[in-house]
């Protein structure tokens, strides 16, 4: 602190830059304080810090000792107990989680102690240092909250302590889905819907969800104990109803629980196969190298659908190639809403089948497709379908939402079926193969280091900046943090300076994707882990990505 303090008053009434000299490692009497960067200029990105306490001045040892699941929810409540002690002080700001719980950087354990990471945004008076605020915001108002957030006795240990527990059990949950061949799980009293479009947080008086009999399972927890709810078998599940009635609230609940969620967030109980992917249409995106043969062919001008590639995908054809690089990704589970879908890609009735000959259409649709997609991938669809159906004669579950109630009408859609027979023809061959992995060429990447303006910059969830890309990636709902994207930027940052990888660039990732995977990323506080399929989808819509 002393330290500190003689060179704040070196540079008291200074301009903003010489602010640099502050960077180093400082010893306070209970935390050790770190400055990585000083920003150039009070309208520049805050500056970044850490600050490390012992484990011995916190009694939260015995967070060592946890599994690594509890520590990921530990570590997480204490960057949210430290974001609230902070948000009287617009100086200070740490990554605040919303209502999934990540692995993030902000707060790391390891050996020795808490780290918390942080930025501040240094005090000035125009451009000029104001050395005094400086030292009371640096030795007075910052240690106060990084005590008071790291140490027993001034956190609320039962919240710590559920909402930790509260992670345990939604990981046992997921893990217990592939041994009761289920895609996902949806607890009774859950609360699907969302406060409004443009927040995560639960609707007020909500219905409350209750499983159908038929599909109803009970799976256990380790604190919770038994835990009854519907359980979405493998396969073709189609969700059915009128407009309003929760078809797509009941699927935006499954495909965001591929993440655990907060205690009283209403999903903490809803649990879906980790590798689930939503595919939509996305007009305008770009394509690299995808074989769309087996929806897509004969395209006019002869253009080749085995290697497709194209600045300006349309509807039908971007939807399809999501589809592909996500089973190329790894994807298990398949998540399609039809209000967000390409129609043709979708369906092609008799009538159109009728007007249209074969030869003259280039779509084979995802009807004629989804009963081969699960037969021989081993891949499960679940769908959203208010439109259409035909679907009704492949599906193996359909449940219908009626005013927020789930009730499973599977033998009604097959009497349906039975009474009200297709005559739409099946299009298309009968043989479905996984897509071939295609390989990367890194020196598209390399060219974005090599750039003097070479960036990586995250505003929101819905775009990327790397190097002098910016990446649209409004159409990836499953993003869950915008910390997330960071991540993938640092990724490619790293690989695209090591050799070897570029065949199976998914496997790469993956790698290092592990356990530790933040020892290898720089020493920021607003990264957090994504999965390897979003890592793919993100680099799929870099433009001036490369693959072969």
């Amino acid at each position: 602190m002393q330290l500190l303090e003689a060179k704040l008053q070196k540079i008291d009434r200074h301009n903003y830059r010489s602010y640099s000299s502050l960077r180093g490692e400082y010893h306070f009497v209970d935390f050790d304080f770190f400055i990585d960067t000083t920003q150039a200029d009070p309208f520049a990105p805050a500056s970044r810090v850490r600050a490390r306490r012992q484990w011995s001045l916190t009694d939260l040892a015995w967070l060592k000792e946890q599994s690594a699941d509890y520590q990921r929810a530990a570590r997480d409540f204490i960057a949210r107990q430290f974001a609230d002690l902070a948000q009287q002080v617009n100086e200070i700001q740490i990554d605040r989680p919303g209502q999934t719980i990540l692995d993030r950087t902000a707060v790391v354990f390891d050996d020795e102690g808490i780290e918390l990471r942080f930025r501040i945004d240094l005090p000035s008076d125009g451009r000029t240092i104001i050395a005094k605020k400086t030292l009371n915001l640096l030795t007075f108002t910052m240690p106060k909250i990084i005590r008071r957030a790291t140490i027993a006795r001034e956190l609320p240990m039962d919240e710590l302590k559920r909402h930790c527990e509260t992670v345990e059990d939604q990981v046992a949950l997921r893990r217990q889905l592939q041994e009761n061949n289920l895609v996902a799980f949806v607890a009774d009293e859950s609360v699907l819907p969302r406060l409004a479009g443009n927040s995560e947080l639960p609707l007020p008086d909500a219905i409350p969800f209750v499983s159908p009999e038929k599909l109803a399972i009970e799976l256990e927890a380790p604190h919770k104990g038994k835990v009854r709810g519907m359980g979405i078998p493998k396969g073709i599940t189609m969700i059915v109803g009128g407009g309003f009635h929760g078809k797509s609230t009941l699927l935006n609940a499954i495909e965001s629980s591929v993440y655990d969620h907060v205690p009283g967030d209403g999903r903490e109980y809803i649990v879906t196969d980790d590798s689930a992917t939503k595919i939509r249409a996305e007009d305008g995106r770009c394509v690299h190298q995808v074989d769309l043969t087996p929806y897509i062919s004969n395209l006019p001008m002869g253009k080749d659908t085995a290697t497709f590639s194209t600045q300006n995908a349309s509807g039908s054809t971007s939807q399809a190639s999501w589809l592909q690089e996500s089973l190329e990704a790894g994807a298990k589970t398949l998540l399609i809403d039809e209000d967000t879908s390409a129609s043709n890609f979708m369906i092609r009735d008799e009538r159109m089948q009728a007007l249209i000959a074969k030869c003259d259409e280039p779509i084979t649709p995802l009807v004629d497709r989804i009963s081969l997609i699960r037969d021989q991938l081993d891949v499960s669809v679940l769908l959203v379908m208010g439109g259409s159906g035909d679907y009704l004669d492949v599906a193996d579950t359909v449940i219908q939402m009626h005013n927020y109630e789930a009730i499973d009408v599977t033998d009604k859609a097959r009497e349906v079926v039975a009474s009200h027979p297709t005559r739409r023809q099946l299009e298309g061959s009968t043989e479905l193969r996984l897509p071939r992995t295609r390989k990367l060429n890194r020196s598209a990447l390399q060219t974005m280091l090599e750039d003097g303006k070479f960036r990586i910059q995250v505003k929101s969830k819905n775009s990327l900046r790397f190097g002098r890309e910016f990446i649209d990636l409004q159409a990836l709902e499953q993003v869950a943090d915008a910390s997330q994207l960071h991540t993938v930027g640092w990724l490619w940052f790293l690989l695209a300076q090591q050799k070897g990888w570029e065949n199976t660039p998914s496997k790469a990732f993956a790698k290092l994707l592990d356990q530790n995977w933040f020892q290898m990323m720089p020493k920021h506080g607003d990264l957090a882990k994504p999965r390897v399929i979003e890592v793919m989808a993100v680099l799929n819509r870099m433009r001036a990505a490369e693959f072969k």
